[in-house]
């Protein structure tokens, strides 16, 4: 009964966070799916039909914004291929007469978290010097490789280094990279902690399993207030006739038991994001949704707002 009536009362304070836009800086969920966003390119199966027979519930590819509504300006984190639709929800939030785009932080060169650099360049925006933080071999990467090389030439984007460890600050945030194991075969891979004035943020969208990490999930997650983590996917033989350890990330089911020690409060502070298709997580009304929450996990919506 105890465990119910907290979770109830984490359950309001959580709601009352994400709707309500906060005073000064705040994070802003744009895309809660993995890569390819939901229902997935090809995919007619039945967890893909009512995302491509309902619009409404379609979701892009998983992106964050930092957006300070005192020094007035806004931060991507990832260029997804669904950048024009989060762009323009960015500008429904942040309007450009008022927001300064401070730039956009990259995690590793996946399609799903670069590729919308594309629509900076010379045959869409045209932007001019839109900054780009990255780490070296993602700068190289985009230095060296079609068709990127071609906005770093125009000046459609202006790369800036990012070092392992070390915080950009950012007009009193700060945004540090901390590198992570991935699949890194054009990048290395990092997450972020993004400080504000007052709280505090974790965003790993992608890892290969938390066991092989340096750094101990659940001792990080109590130095935060939130933990956007990698939710590819829930279960084991969620791709049938695939070897899920060919595309290793952390299990939802295992993240779970990895922090199931941790009191209701810390495990609070978990946002389960970058969610596959095949994710039941994507579906508000399944088991598994429901399961989540009753230990005391969330589990990212477009349009959340965590006031930092």
């Amino acid at each position: 009964m105890m465990l119910k009536r907290l979770l109830f009362i984490f359950s309001i304070l959580i709601a009352s966070a994400v709707s309500a836009k906060p005073d000064g800086a705040y994070l802003y969920v744009l895309g809660v799916a993995q890569d390819a966003g939901y229902p997935q390119v090809g995919c007619y199966m039945a967890h893909c039909m009512p995302g491509w027979e309902n619009p409404a519930l379609r979701r892009g590819a998983t992106s964050i914004a930092l957006i300070d509504s005192v020094a007035k300006t806004k931060t991507l984190f990832e260029a997804t291929p669904n950048l024009p639709a989060q762009l323009y929800a960015l500008e429904l939030e942040a309007p450009s007469e008022e927001y300064v785009l401070n730039g956009v932080f990259l995690t590793h060169a996946h399609i799903g978290h670069y590729a919308g650099l594309m629509f900076f360049g010379h045959e869409a925006m045209g932007a001019q010097r839109v900054p780009v933080y990255a780490m070296p071999r993602m700068q190289a990467y985009l230095r060296t490789n079609g068709p990127w090389r071609q906005l770093v030439e125009y000046s459609n984007i202006m790369l800036q280094p990012l070092q392992h460890n070390r915080a950009v600050a950012l007009a009193g945030v700060s945004i540090t990279p901390l590198l992570v194991p991935h699949r890194d075969e054009f990048s290395e891979t990092v997450g972020y902690v993004i400080k504000g004035a007052n709280k505090s943020a974790l965003f790993i969208p992608d890892i290969n399993k938390w066991s092989i990490w340096e750094t101990d999930i659940a001792q990080i997650i109590k130095t935060v207030d939130y933990a956007l983590l990698d939710a590819t996917f829930y279960g084991d033989g969620e791709l049938p006739g695939r070897d899920m350890s060919k595309v290793p990330h952390p299990l939802v089911t295992e993240t779970m038991q990895a922090l199931s020690e941790l009191p209701l409060q810390e495990r609070s502070k978990v946002w389960f994001i970058h969610m596959n298709h095949t994710n039941p997580l994507l579906n508000p009304n399944s088991e598994e949704t429901n399961y989540v929450k009753s230990k005391g996990f969330n589990i990212a919506i477009e349009g959340a707002r965590l006031p930092l």
